[in-house]
């Protein structure tokens, strides 16, 4: 199969899903077109125009950086559709309208490329029927493309072919979505909603059900089915206020017209809840419209009460009692559920029990497999498991029955029975829907492997279902050390040729803290590889990359010896960093999810750094009335110093502003575009779309530098700002203090942080080197730690993990 190259991409249709599916193509470099109807008055790209100004405002943000929203073409379709000739992929997202749709089809056709692969965003039209409007040329190109929202952050892309669309066009496709935009891909069949809105939407409905059976309130049901169920935080109501009410509502009127009694075993409970028809009714349309099921008026959040029409105070909790039920193992959890007296043990049984029942009755029809309907499950809605996956690991058959005792004694939401495949033949030999061979096909009655596409090879780790024979990052490839605190290991076999092969440095803490045992790990990671192997790559399989430092373990040694042991342990700390910066082997720093702190001084000390898209990296320490203290200071003085120096200018101040601020303010890039932007990450550094991907691209990354001839960085001193810049950050800082931006013990600490970053009471341009700049880092760090105010944050950030401003 020749590879399929996006050079550019045309959506259609620039409201919010149109519009924020540009964004991400943005974010991840594909040159992007947004085309619309021409405006009837003003510019004819007017549409367009406000679509793409409204990307800036929106929250959480679409864009990396709102800046790229200026990268977005613009075009509508009365003077461009031209343009489309030079596009390889067209993503039609209009609105939900079947008319509307083959007429735009129409429309664009004679400028389709003959290469193009043409795909409907619908979320639950007819893709079959859709394709009817394309000339038979495009047919084999056209398939369904649905994006989950927002876009940018949720993982499920569900791709839907017809009759007529190629398979070739299909796998190309998922590659693309897989690796060049890091999506999750289910391949769904051509029925009503797909698969996650087909299950997600049936189980919010029956959830709202059973909310009117068993008489609780809304913020009640989101506390139970949120976290503490293994899904969204946002719970159920909270999450259709999230989506939308009018988008909820058109899903749930498209499994209403196009499904009956006879398709559907479950319809009589697709009837729109009295509750939503009132909220459409008085247009409280949920998060946009400011009220939904919920509201908020100034800091108090207001629940809408059906009977009188009004919103009443919320925020009522669950009882503990189901807390702790939840917390159980599976099997205990379920059996406690089910026997519970309360109507909220009772609620939740029902609803596991609802969707259980609903997946098993519709696998057959609705998915290739239960696989993807449990990944649809944890893609598009957010949740820990998807519902075949909880099941099994409750044990298969004992659930099963439970279930078909409810259905028989008539407390189900339908009288369908189980489908046979449950309780005899394989899935019941096996325990399970999920297997070493696959997972369970209702259809081929059979179990199904993965797709072996080339794009997966390029996964050394993918997510895992429970039952599923994948190898675990815990404990695959060959182990070269593993305390409780890191495990070094390799991914090549015992035929590895000496001196090639990279060491993989995975830290085991809670949140990946560095503590004196990581760091000593570190440095032996880099000393394997000087003697034996190519490189260094600093992964975890799990999130994150690094909180920071381990506060917690350094307590003991500063109540025990004062503050001469945290000096100590930060000298050891720095001179790891050290370590990493200057090792003959280059270390690469392969960053998930948070790098703060000290995960952040981490990853700046590396050689390079391979970011995956949503990475929030950044020196939060002022958080805990600390300044950086393991290089991260130094990092930024010694990249202003490097950056003047490639300018036409010299001063050396306006190059350390930035980083200044950003440590000062504890700024946290909002993504790995942003985080570039804060100077965290050099234009070298490469970021990577699909976190599983991550590991793949390091090690190449590591590789590639090492056969390219890696050396070390020179050794070299470097101007600062002196004492001149001290006094200019000073005195901005003292009007941010009067000025009640900041607090006293805010001005102490950024002061601080301006004597390190200006090297201290020395004339501008004298050159320092990165150990001098260090000395005063420690200086500073163990100046805060003896502060009681600081005493104060650290002890607040442990004891409730929230930030204390004094």
């Amino acid at each position: 199969m020749s590879r399929f190259q996006v050079k550019k991409v045309a959506v259609l249709g620039a409201g919010v899903m149109g519009a924020q599916i540009a964004a991400h193509l943005v974010n991840v470099k594909v040159p992007v077109v947004l085309f619309d109807l021409p405006a009837k008055e003003g510019p004819k790209n007017g549409i367009v125009t406000r679509a793409v100004e409204g990307l800036k405002k929106l929250k959480p943000s679409p864009l990396g950086v709102a800046d790229d929203a200026a990268l977005i073409g613009q075009a509508n379709y009365e003077e461009h559709l031209e343009q489309l000739r030079d596009c390889d992929l067209i993503i039609e997202a209009i609105a939900e309208r079947m008319d509307w749709k083959l007429d735009l089809y129409k429309k664009i056709a004679p400028f389709v490329a003959p290469h193009a692969i043409v795909a409907s965003n619908t979320s639950g039209l007819s893709i079959t029927k859709l394709s009817e409007a394309l000339p038979e040329s495009i047919k084999p190109r056209f398939c369904g493309i649905h994006f989950f929202n927002p876009p940018r952050y949720m993982v499920l892309v569900e791709l839907i072919n017809t009759p007529t669309t190629s398979p070739e066009v299909l796998d190309q496709l998922e590659a693309f979505v897989t690796s060049g935009l890091g999506k999750g891909v289910v391949r769904a069949h051509d029925t009503p909603n797909f698969v996650a809105n087909r299950v997600g939407i049936a189980g919010m409905l029956a959830t709202m059900k059973e909310v009117e059976n068993f008489g609780l309130t809304y913020d009640v049901v989101d506390d139970l089915t949120g976290k503490k169920l293994g899904r969204a935080s946002s719970g159920t109501f909270r999450t259709a206020d999230v989506v939308g009410l009018d988008t909820m509502a058109h899903v749930i009127k498209t499994l209403q017209d196009n499904l009956d009694d006879k398709s559907d075993p479950f319809y009589a409970s697709f009837g729109t809840p009295a509750v939503l028809k009132k909220l459409l009714e008085l247009g409280n349309l949920g998060q946009k419209a400011k009220a939904g099921f919920y509201k908020k008026v100034g800091r108090d959040v207001l629940r809408f009460d059906l009977e009188s029409e009004e919103y009443v105070p919320g925020g009522q909790k669950a009882d503990e009692v189901y807390g702790r039920m939840l917390r159980k193992p599976a099997a205990e959890r379920l059996r406690l559920l089910r026997n519970a007296e309360g109507a909220q043990g009772q609620f939740l049984w029902a609803i596991l029990r609802n969707s259980f029942h609903y997946a098993a009755v519709h696998l057959g029809t609705i998915a290739d497999n239960a696989r993807d309907v449990d990944q649809a499950m944890r893609w598009g809605f957010g949740m820990k498991q998807g519902p075949f996956e909880l099941w099994q690991e409750a044990g298969w058959l004992d659930v099963a029955k439970m279930i078909q005792e409810d259905i028989d004694a008539g407390k189900a939401l339908s009288k369908a029975p189980l489908p046979e495949w449950v309780f005899k033949g394989p899935v019941a030999e096996a325990g399970g829907v999920h297997t070493a061979q696959g997972s369970w096909s209702a259809s081929a009655q059979k179990f199904i492997a993965r797709r072996a596409l080339p794009v997966y090879e390029r996964q050394h780790f993918p997510e895992k279902l429970l039952g599923e024979a994948l190898p675990d990052f815990a404990t695959a490839g060959t182990t070269l050390h593993e305390d409780d605190a890191i495990r070094l290991w390799t991914l090549e076999g015992a035929d590895r040729a000496p001196g090639t092969g990279i060491v993989i440095a995975s830290i085991k803490t809670k949140m990946h803290a560095i503590s004196p045992d990581v760091a000593e790990g570190l440095a032996q990671a880099v000393d394997i590889a000087e003697k034996d192997y190519e490189g260094v790559v600093i992964w975890s399989g799990d999130e994150p990359f690094s909180a920071g430092a381990d506060l917690q373990a350094m307590l003991p040694a500063f109540m025990v010896a004062g503050v001469s042991a945290i000096e100590g342990a930060e000298a050891e700390l720095q001179n790891t960093m050290l370590r990493i910066r200057y090792a003959n082997v280059p270390v690469v720093a392969a960053v998930r999810g948070l790098a703060l702190g000290g995960g952040c001084e981490l990853a700046v000390h590396s050689a390079r750094r391979v970011v995956h898209m949503e990475s929030y990296i950044g020196l939060v320490e002022v958080g805990v009335g600390l300044v950086p203290g393991a290089g991260g200071l130094t990092y930024i003085a010694r990249r202003a110093a490097e950056n003047a120096a490639t300018s036409t200018g010299k001063d050396i101040l306006p190059f350390l502003t930035e980083g200044f601020t950003a440590a000062a303010m504890a700024k946290v890039g909002t993504s790995a575009l942003e985080s570039r932007k804060l100077g965290y990450l050099l234009d070298s550094d490469v970021i990577v779309p699909h976190k599983d991907e991550l590991l793949f691209v390091a090690i190449n990354e590591a590789k590639s530098l090492a056969k390219g001839g890696w050396r070390a960085p020179a050794k070299r001193l470097f101007p600062v700002v002196g004492r001149s810049g001290i006094a200019t950050i000073k005195g901005s800082l003292v009007n941010m203090r009067d000025g009640g931006f900041i607090s006293q013990h805010d001005f102490h600490i950024a002061g601080l942080i301006a004597e390190v970053v200006c090297g201290g009471d020395v004339d501008a341009g004298t050159l320092v080197s990165e150990e001098y700049l260090m000395t005063l880092e420690r200086k500073a760090f163990c100046a805060l730690i003896e502060h009681p105010k600081t005493q104060e944050r650290i002890l607040g950030m442990l004891s409730t993990g929230k930030p204390v401003r004094n």
